[in-house]
């Protein structure tokens, strides 16, 4: 795995791949896949964005195999609206990578469902996302989900009596939850596909501290983080290396099933993909199998029922 980069990305032709995010992480993890060949559909809420990442890719991979989907992940109908766009122009679906999101917005906001915005974009959403696509995903070869975390999910923990942050929102602290929340989901689908047989592989990932519009638009471009990302550029790695983490989660033979993923150097900050820390609470089964009943009420939607798992 030592200094694993794009160029070890075995041919991923015949594989399709939905990516959410237009920008950062997931624009060069798209860009990657359709220059290895994949079927790749950015999934994103911004048309223009969408459809400038889609003419960047296909400048830099002319025969590139990609298009763009409108999604918003803060919206349950826009997921549902997607699942049944795909289900109808897809058979099977490879490869799900779970990347965008929203960060530390100074007030508390909403999503269109009523959610606090961090947890209801970053983990709610991608939570009903898989599930809309789970009929294409078990239908793939070897199909895989990465759901993105972070290293703030090192401070997270799950407050299961104010989820939604309506007593107290702190921004960072909101944020750790919902990446936390990631984590959690991709181990606790793991365990519910081999469980059920689904055949499906999910692995989590995150990017260290990568150069991307992230902590701007959500801090904003003026906040003493936005600053610091702009002046001091040089302590965040380019999004193509914060990439890579992901990508070797999506593509490497030998990622395995369960597994979290993120850079080798400076506590994860930077680097080439390694095995990553898995957080104590991240582990605790109890809490998971909790938090996925709860997301399944709260969504009003069921993944297929795994008796094992119920609380």
């Amino acid at each position: 795995m030592a200094s694993w980069k794009t160029s070890d990305i075995s041919f991923q032709g015949g594989r399709t791949a939905v990516v959410t995010g237009t920008g950062g992480i997931g624009f060069q993890v798209s860009l990657a896949l359709a220059r290895a060949g994949a079927q790749v559909i950015v999934a994103g809420r911004n048309p223009l964005r969408g459809a400038a990442a889609i003419e960047q890719i296909r400048r830099e991979v002319p025969a590139a195999d990609v298009r763009f989907e409108a999604v918003n992940l803060a919206c349950l109908e826009s997921i549902e609206a997607l699942g049944e766009r795909l289900r109808y122009s897809q058979d099977s679906l490879e490869l799900l990578v779970n990347n965008a999101a929203v960060m530390t917005p100074p007030m508390r906001r909403e999503t269109s469902d009523g959610f606090e915005l961090q947890f209801g974009t970053n983990y709610l959403g991608h939570f009903a996302l898989t599930a809309r696509l789970l009929p294409l995903l078990r239908n793939g070869l070897n199909p895989r989900v990465v759901s993105l975390s972070s290293v703030a999910a090192r401070r997270g923990a799950i407050n299961f009596d104010d989820l939604q942050s309506e007593r107290d929102y702190k921004p960072m602290v909101a944020y750790s939850q919902s990446k936390l929340a990631c984590l959690m989901f991709a181990l606790e689908l793991q365990r519910r596909s081999n469980a059920e047989c689904w055949g499906i592989q999910s692995i989590a990932s995150h990017p260290g501290i990568a150069r991307t519009e992230l902590i701007p638009n959500g801090m904003g471009a003026r906040s003493v983080p936005g600053m610091l990302r702009r002046y001091m550029w040089f302590l965040f790695q380019p999004a193509a290396q914060g990439a890579l983490p992901t990508l070797f989660a999506a593509t490497a033979p030998h990622a395995q099933c369960g597994g979290y993923y993120g850079p080798n150097g400076l506590s994860e900050t930077r680097g080439f993909p390694t095995s990553a820390f898995i957080p104590r609470r991240a582990l605790n089964t109890a809490d998971a199998a909790r938090l996925w009943a709860e997301s399944e009420r709260i969504v009003e939607l069921h993944y297929p029922a795994t008796e094992s798992h119920v609380p």
